[in-house]
């Protein structure tokens, strides 16, 4: 079966359209992904286009249709990972503390897949040649790894993100939950109406939606 040039034009445009489609509905962060599911929504869309718009043999109804059941898997998934700490955990992951003072954690670099040879890599690229001068390193979502010189402030990850505690990096600063309630009854405020919370300079700086 020969794929007309008509074809294969409308399928280009519709790939075209629910690649623009996905990229208002889910925002830009796909165009430079930081997270696991911004990857693999780019890797899967692209694969479904480009496998799928020369065969002749996937009507355009069907191509249509699983544009359209991987935007809706992509929208269920993005919306599990905003309104739900455990499946984003599970999807996204966590930063994670992989050197703290100078001693790596190596069984935690090895849960997250970063070899001695990768994590070596990351600090050449950092200019950082000795590990003992590191105080923090953590291990970004995006693979990425942020680092704090023993010189310099640690840096302070947001406790609240889209309406909900980041119970780990809670601990960090030697807070509670309770705390977290106390500080946002100040302001009449419940946990679900904060957009972004970060602990600054002993205080907690709020973001309403």
């Amino acid at each position: 079966m020969v794929l007309s040039y008509g074809d294969l034009t409308l399928k280009f445009i519709i790939g075209f359209l629910f690649m623009v489609l996905q990229i208002n509905l889910f925002g830009r962060g796909n165009i430079a992904p930081t997270s696991a599911i911004d990857q693999l929504q780019n890797y899967v869309l692209g694969g479904i286009v480009g496998g799928m718009i020369y065969n002749a043999s996937i009507t355009i109804l069907q191509f249509t249709l699983v544009l359209l059941i991987w935007t809706m898997v992509v929208f269920v998934a993005k919306f599990l990972t905003n309104h739900n700490n455990f499946f984003k955990k599970i999807i996204e992951g966590t930063p994670q503390l992989i050197i703290k003072n100078g001693k790596i954690d190596v069984n935690l670099a090895l849960r997250n897949g970063l070899s001695a040879n990768d994590l070596s890599f990351k600090l050449r690229q950092a200019g950082v040649m000795d590990v003992r001068n590191v105080k923090r390193a953590v291990f970004e979502r995006n693979g990425q790894l942020t680092l704090v010189m023993k010189n310099e402030d640690s840096i302070k990850y947001p406790i609240i993100l889209d309406g909900k505690i980041d119970t780990d990096e809670l601990a960090t600063i030697n807070k509670d939950v309770e705390w977290v309630e106390q500080q946002l009854t100040k302001y009449n405020l419940d946990i679900a109406d904060v957009y972004l919370g970060n602990y600054i300079d002993n205080q907690l700086i709020i973001y309403k939606y």
